[in-house]
């Protein structure tokens, strides 16, 4: 015959059950770990060497220096001087061939002069790119052509006052038929007035130009 169970053993047994039961782990959240912070070293700025900038080359442009000297040696050419003889006559044959030789040399020296001019031109003609440039070139070029034009009238006023030597007119006043002078000649030997004339010429051509 099966015995009741009593309180006391269902108890014991109840008892029994708990402690046979696994204990629940206990769940520990875990930290995040904390991540490791590594400083970046600093980069070195890469260092360009500058190139060095190339020069510009600037081409020299004509100028019109040689230009203006050349004119000056024409206006202030120093002739050679005649001595005259005491008693010497006036355009005798030494003061003639004096005149001749002297504008012939000066003849000469003008025509190699305007030689000398055109072969520059074609020498140091460039087409320059800057307007600026050109402008400058085309200014120095028609300046140095209109001296020539003065050195071609020279020669042809030379050529002129040969023919007078010639025949024997030289040295006298085309106005008045005074003596112009050695003085004045030798100064300028392709004078054609005294200086009483040239001076009212003068006079008369500022009275017109007011």
């Amino acid at each position: 015959m099966v015995k009741k169970k009593t309180f006391m053993d269902k108890a014991m047994a109840a008892a029994k059950k708990v402690m046979a039961k696994p204990a629940a782990k206990k769940v520990v959240a875990k930290k995040p770990a904390a991540k490791k912070v590594v400083a970046k070293k600093p980069v070195p700025k890469k260092v360009i060497a500058k190139k060095p900038a190339a020069k510009k080359v600037v081409a020299k442009k004509p100028t019109a220096k040689k230009v203006a000297s050349n004119l000056n040696k024409q206006q202030l050419k120093q002739f050679r001087a005649y001595t005259p003889k005491s008693n010497e006559r006036y355009m005798n044959k030494a003061q003639r061939n004096h005149f001749t030789n002297i504008l012939n040399e000066w003849k000469m020296e003008l025509s190699k002069d305007i030689d000398r001019t055109v072969t520059h031109m074609q020498d140091d003609l460039t087409a320059y790119a800057d307007p600026n440039d050109r402008a400058s070139q085309e200014s120095d070029m028609a300046l140095e052509l209109r001296n020539r034009d003065r050195e071609r009238k020279l020669i042809k006023k030379i050529d002129d006052t040969l023919k007078v030597i010639s025949i024997d007119d030289y040295g006298y006043c085309i106005q008045c038929g005074e003596e112009i002078g050695l003085n004045r000649l030798q100064a300028r030997p392709t004078a054609t007035l005294c200086i009483d004339c040239k001076t009212l010429d003068e006079i008369r051509e500022k009275q017109m130009g007011k």
